[in-house]
Order: structure tokens, then sequence, then C-alpha cells
């Protein structure tokens, strides 16, 4: 695009600093410090693409620069769930049910007292999955929570406070606000919806399908784009996502709005006012509707009008990762199903003799493919197709 980019990042050895024009290694959570960065650098724009991490960061150089994109506090607003669910609440925004604590004790009566069925435990801010996991009352008011392993009960079935202690020191430990919240939970297939919001006007570009887990982490295994959805669905996961975006007040920044539908109604479950993660911005977005999510992210930081024009013909797009069983990797079969002239873009992120985790997070997945093909159902298909034949050999522990 012909700008002069400069990274930052507190890693020496991340990935994205050699392909920079120039390589910054600092602590990107610190305010003062990056704004310092900011002024040296005489920057004309800020993104922190797929990523929560420094979103208050960004929206504080944004305040002291008067630069395009969203503000401090719309940040904080964004990247908190609570003050996100108030703030949909606020403005009529479609979302769960919600509580916020810092404290076990309140939390499992607020779940006892306030909610019935079956619930969420997540952390107050974070991202990927991490931290999160379902629970539910049994028909006679007990805890439990879906496929739960413990020494004391199997698979399923009533748990005691000190297990609920332990999921919810988990989601405790994964926030980086020191706070939980316990969500009502919606009975239904995932969807976001990808956006680029200029001057104040959300422009929707389409909405992606979503495969994940079951509980309790849920956890992302794959996208398509378009949407097998009817229209009719796919109309109010759009209209839910604008109300959303504008209950934040997000403006000059690309939003990633994740919603679930249940009973044929859309419910929020949360927006992150940047590009959506999993090469669902990157990647899919422009193979699927020929716009450049990124380089329109990047125009509107920089107070450009964005171009929202394809460029390419639209393809049916699919991601697929790799979740392979626990155990030490000791071999890789059928590794040659990723030369298929349909694969754009894969990787294997083990090799032999690294131990493969449990799926609790999007940070223990093993590999991903993505396969674009004439329709977004030939291409469903063949990438789950290599996703079951590329076999990974452990040894369980």
């Amino acid at each position: 695009m012909g700008y002069h980019v400069i990274a930052a990042d507190g890693n020496p050895e991340a990935i994205g600093l050699p392909l920079a024009d120039k390589a910054i290694v600092a602590n990107i959570i610190d305010e003062e410090e990056m704004l310092r960065i900011a002024r040296e650098e005489q920057i004309d724009g800020v993104i922190h693409p797929c990523s929560e991490v420094s979103m208050n960061v960004m929206g504080r150089i944004n305040n002291e620069l008067g630069l395009s994109g969203i503000t401090r506090e719309t940040a904080i607003q964004a990247t908190n769930k609570h003050l996100m669910r108030e703030a949909f609440e606020q403005g009529g925004a479609p979302s769960p049910k919600s509580c916020c604590t810092a404290d076990v004790d309140e939390a499992w009566d607020l779940f006892c007292e306030e909610f019935t069925g079956s619930a969420i435990l997540k952390p107050s801010r974070n991202s990927g999955s991490r931290g999160v996991a379902k629970i539910q009352k049994s028909s006679n008011g007990s805890m439990s929570f879906g496929q739960f392993k413990s020494a004391s009960h199997g698979s399923s079935g009533s748990i005691t406070k000190e297990e609920f202690l332990q999921l919810y020191d988990r989601a405790l430990a994964e926030s980086r606000d020191q706070s939980v919240m316990i969500e009502q939970f919606i009975e239904g297939p995932e969807f976001s919806v990808e956006v680029i919001v200029w001057q104040g006007v959300p422009h929707v570009l389409t909405v992606t399908d979503k495969k994940t887990t079951e509980a309790p982490y849920f956890v992302e295994l794959g996208h398509n784009q378009p949407s097998l959805y009817p229209d009719e669905i796919q109309k109010k996961l759009k209209e839910a996502a604008v109300k959303g975006i504008k209950a934040l007040g997000l403006n000059n920044c690309a939003a990633h709005c994740e919603l679930k539908i249940q009973d044929g109604e859309p419910y929020l479950m949360e927006i992150g006012a940047r590009l959506g993660g999993d090469f669902i911005s990157t990647e899919l977005t422009h193979l699927s509707t020929g716009v450049d999510m990124v380089a329109a992210a990047i125009n509107v930081a920089l107070g450009e009008e964005p171009d929202l024009n394809p460029k390419d013909a639209s393809k049916g797009v699919c991601i697929r990762y790799f979740t392979p069983t626990p155990g030490k990797l000791v071999a890789i079969k059928n590794e040659d199903l990723l030369n298929d002239s349909h694969v754009y873009d894969a990787e294997i992120y083990h090799q032999v003799g690294d131990v493969i985790p449990e799926v609790r997070s999007s940070l223990d997945r093993s590999g991903h493919v993505i396969v674009t093909h004439d329709t977004v159902q030939q291409a469903i298909a063949l990438a789950d197709k290599i996703v079951e034949g590329v076999e990974f050999a452990v040894e369980k522990k």
C-alpha cells in the first residue's frame, strides 16, 4: 500500500518484526512507552489488528495524537465484557443476561439465585476461548456442567461448590481485569459478522459460520464464508451487529461481532473493535468477498476512506483446525493431502516429539488448512476430508 510500517512487540523474536520497515522491541501494554514511541516516530495511524491485549494503549495514542480510530474510553468498553453487556442493554442490542463478580462465593450465590438452566463462566477481559466453561443446574437444582471430567464423577453430573471454584479460578486466572462473568447460555449455532466502520457508518462485509468444540471449552474449530444460513437469519445477524456497534460507539475501525441464534433470534456474545482472528479478516473475508479487509482497516486508521469495492472474484472458503488426540506426537501421516490445488494455505504447528495438549483454548490447536472452491459447500467438504485424512499418531498420556 506504500506506507512506512513500524512494528512493535515485546518479543524480539516476534515473526512480524523482520517484515516491517522498522522494528521496535517494546512493551506494547505500557501506555507511556508506546505513546513516547508514537510521538518520536511521528506516526499517522496505529492498528492492533487481531488482538485485544493493547487496545487501551491504541486508544490512548489516538486520543493524545488526534488520530483516526477508537478512543481509549471506547477501547475499555469494547474489551471488558461486563461494560460491553451494559452498553448493549442501554443501546437495545440483543444480548444474554449476565453478571460480573470478583468473588467466588458471590458468583456461586448469583448463579444459584439468578440463573435457570445453563450458564457460561468466562473471563471479563480476554479472547481466544481462554478460561471459558459451561455450567448448568440439574433437575434437582444441583450443579453440573457438560463433559466435565473429574476424579469424583465421570463425564458429567452434579458437581460441588469446590469444583465450581476450580472453574471460577480458571476463568479468573485468564482475566486481565481480575473478574469473571456469569452469563446466560444461548443454545444455538455461532456466527461472526465482519464490519468496517467509517465516519459513523457500519459497512457489513460478510457473515461467517463457526464450528466449535462442545462444552465445556467451546474452542473454535473452523469457519466458512459465505454463510450457509437463510437470508432471513443473516439479515437478523447483521442488524444485531450494527445495533451492538452503535451501542458501543465504535467508529473508524474494524469490528468483529460474535453472535448466536436461539429460537430464530440473534444474541450478541461480544464485539471486538478490531479485525477478527483465526484468519477470518486477514484471509477468509478477502477470498469470499474480494474486499481486502486489512487494507480497509489500515485506511480508516489513517483517516482515509476505505475501498470496499471487490477486487477479486468471490469464492467459497473454509478453514478447519487440526485437533488430534492428546499425547506425544510420534508421526504425521498423509500430509500430501495438503498439496491439493484447492488448498490456499496450510500449516502443522507441531513436530514429531512434541506433546499435543487437550484443546482448552485456541492456543491448543495443532494446525490449520484453508480451502477455496467454487462453492462454500465444496470448500467445507474438502477441508473436512483433509482434516480427517491427515493422521497424527500419538502415544497417549
